[in-house]
């Protein structure tokens, strides 16, 4: 298939396209102008055959209608303006990244696609105590999540206008090599292996890790997925193995753990985030009853990856 992908050197962007590249799928890779994370898409310095990069800034979506210039059957949007801590509670940059996405739609149609995928965040149901199923109510705590769950309701109505399937792929915490510096994970193995000193929240909510490997494989499988992912509802919550889902200290502790205990680190010593103490319990069991994907790779197992690749 010809799959289009906006946000395509994000972190879960590189991984959604090295899994459809190696599914034997064209990726048509959409880039900002100059993008300094274009190497991230290489194989062995090269651009993949099966791989065409394309600069377009999210605002324009439109000209890839004549810059692809073939049609396609999915479009996978996961470009999104503000999507850092800081730019997450400016409602102007995500009212802006809602307008992209429900205009990256109309180019999905243009383009004669029959599937358009966005990629959500379990930002857009706030704080839960409880198992996170599809259903659950919705209560965006910031700008970000609300600009998420604005994209939900109105791209899957203008999807049924222009009758194409909609799949709402709402995602959980990822991890693995290429991370984040900044993400919680990536600050403890550098800081351990350095034998620094973390201070740490008291890390008592419960968490759930997605690897990067499998939120690749998941978004593939929803590419794939030979019925209408509407018939079942639009959204697929992608989070880790359900079994692992408990509180965020002890994953700090394996990381300590598989770091050789060098280091040191101490809870309690900084304030939760500006949405208050978050519960990650994600229910992933509709993505494997709709679309066979399950997690393959466990916490220990990810985090070795990540240690052999330093």
């Amino acid at each position: 298939m010809n799959i289009v992908v906006t946000g395509a050197t994000s972190f879960v962007g590189t991984g959604a396209v090295k899994e459809l590249l190696r599914r034997g799928h064209h990726v048509f890779a959409v880039l900002r102008e100059h993008s300094a994370k274009a190497d991230l898409l290489l194989e062995n310095h090269k651009i993949p055959e099966n791989l065409t990069i394309i600069e377009e800034d999210l605002g324009n979506l439109g000209n890839l209608v004549n810059r692809i210039g073939e049609p396609c059957s999915v479009f996978l949007h996961m470009g999104w303006r503000g999507a850092g801590s800081n730019s997450r509670k400016d409602a102007g940059v995500q009212e802006e990244s809602v307008k992209d996405s429900l205009n990256a739609v109309r180019t999905a149609a243009a383009l004669g696609c029959t599937r358009f995928l966005f990629t959500g965040s379990q930002a857009e149901y706030g704080i839960h105590n409880t198992l996170m199923d599809e259903n659950i109510p919705c209560r965006p705590g910031s700008p970000y999540g609300e600009a998420k769950l604005k994209v939900r309701h109105e791209a899957e109505k203008l999807c049924r206008e222009l009758s194409l399937d909609y799949g709402h792929a709402c995602i959980f915490s990822t991890y693995g090599p290429g991370d984040h510096p900044w993400s919680l994970i990536s600050t403890c193995i550098g800081t351990f292996l350095k034998g620094g000193h973390m201070e740490l929240s008291d890390c008592t909510q419960k968490w759930n890790f997605l690897y990067i490997e499998d939120a690749g494989r998941a978004l593939a499988a929803l590419a794939e997925y030979e019925g209408r992912l509407l018939d079942h509802g639009c959204v697929y919550n992608l989070g880790g193995p359900m079994e692992e889902t408990g509180p965020l200290r002890n994953f700090v502790e394996q990381i300590y753990e598989l770091c050789g205990r060098r280091g040191s680190f101490e809870y309690g010593l900084r304030p939760p985030n500006a949405e208050g103490v978050v519960n990650l319990i994600p229910d992933i069991r509709k993505m494997e009853r709709v679309a066979g994907w399950r997690p393959e790779i466990r916490f220990e197992q990810g985090i070795r990856n990540i240690l052999r690749k330093l």
